[in-house]
């Protein structure tokens, strides 16, 4: 992905200020705000893989579970006439609605 890092399972943006000549980013995907910043893009992919360590390190501490990115589970709205044209479609190929969702956006995403 062009302007996502990956360390441990987690994501991580790639942003660059050009007034103050700085990379930056966060973890994505997770709740917790973790950001970074370096002034090179070295030094940003380092300060990316520390500040994972240093979350899974707090939450270790904490005894708290880590956040993961992409659990499987996403909520979405669709609005009553969106919601009606899926549940029919997926009753027309004999499938519950969270299946013919996920083969939609399979076929979709290949």
């Amino acid at each position: 992905m062009k302007d996502l890092m990956q360390y441990k399972g987690y994501y991580g943006s790639v942003h660059f200020d050009d007034e103050e000549l700085i990379f930056y980013g966060k973890i994505e995907f997770i709740r917790a705000v973790v950001s970074y910043e370096a002034t090179d893009a070295k030094g940003l992919k380092k300060v990316f893989q520390e500040a994972v360590d240093d979350y899974l390190t707090t939450c270790r501490k904490r005894k708290i579970a880590p956040e993961v990115p992409f659990k499987g589970s996403l909520n979405i709205r669709l609005g009553s006439e969106l919601h009606r044209r899926v549940a029919i479609a997926a009753e027309h190929q004999h499938l519950s609605i969270n299946k013919f969702i996920v083969e939609t956006l399979h076929d979709v995403l290949k």
